[in-house]
């Protein structure tokens, strides 16, 4: 008879305990599952924030290719330079063109992907011409038509990306931050191309 007190208190101590871990659980069940959702929360709300940007329209599209494009030739052109350039300000110029243009590509290849335009994988075909000639060219013929192409070629990007500057919204303000670096680069083009034009002149008076 005395057993059976016992037993009852055991029985009653297993369910106890039995209840407690379900209980325990059932609470880092509810732990879990909230955690999760917190954690995904950020996740919704960055990809709401990706989606909610406007979709670019035809000339927007047209601005984006040709920015995404202008980036992989100063690439290209800058590495050519470090390449196939004599003086120190062109090897330093084309290592300042590919760190700046490297660094804007892959702003502009994320933004167009936003916008749900596909961004080019090559330069356009005008670029890749000037790149083809010049990749022939070496010491300070080579110093003298970069700088020439440069001169160009931020002239006209600087023009674009002014006009793209006057929109409202994301893309006016990623040309409105672009411009600046780009005038930079300009600076630099005409610095070396004026260097270039009195080396000749001195070298012609000789």
């Amino acid at each position: 008879m005395s057993r059976n007190p016992m037993l009852a208190i055991g029985v009653a101590a297993a369910l106890a305990l039995g209840a407690s871990a379900a209980q325990a659980q059932s609470g880092n069940s509810q732990i879990n599952n909230s955690q999760m959702n917190n954690s995904a929360t950020p996740n919704a709300s960055s990809s709401m924030n990706g989606g909610s940007m406007q979709k670019a329209d035809k000339a927007d599209q047209k601005f984006l290719k040709q920015a995404v494009q202008g980036d992989l030739s100063e690439v290209k052109m800058g590495k050519l330079a470090q390449q196939n350039g004599e003086s120190e300000d062109v090897k330093q110029f084309g290592q300042t063109l590919e760190q700046d243009h490297g660094q804007h590509l892959q702003k502009a290849q994320q933004m167009a992907q936003q916008m749900g335009v596909t961004p080019p994988t090559e330069p356009m075909a005008k670029a890749q011409k000037v790149y083809d000639r010049l990749s022939k060219e070496h010491g300070a013929k080579f110093d003298k038509a970069f700088a020439k192409a440069m001169v160009k070629d931020h002239k006209e990007d600087i023009a674009k990306y002014k006009k793209e500057a006057k929109k409202s919204g994301e893309l006016g303000q990623f040309a409105q931050q672009t411009v600046p670096t780009l005038e930079k680069h300009l600076q630099m083009a005409q610095s070396i191309e004026s260097k270039g034009a009195m080396t000749g002149s001195k070298s012609g008076m000789k």
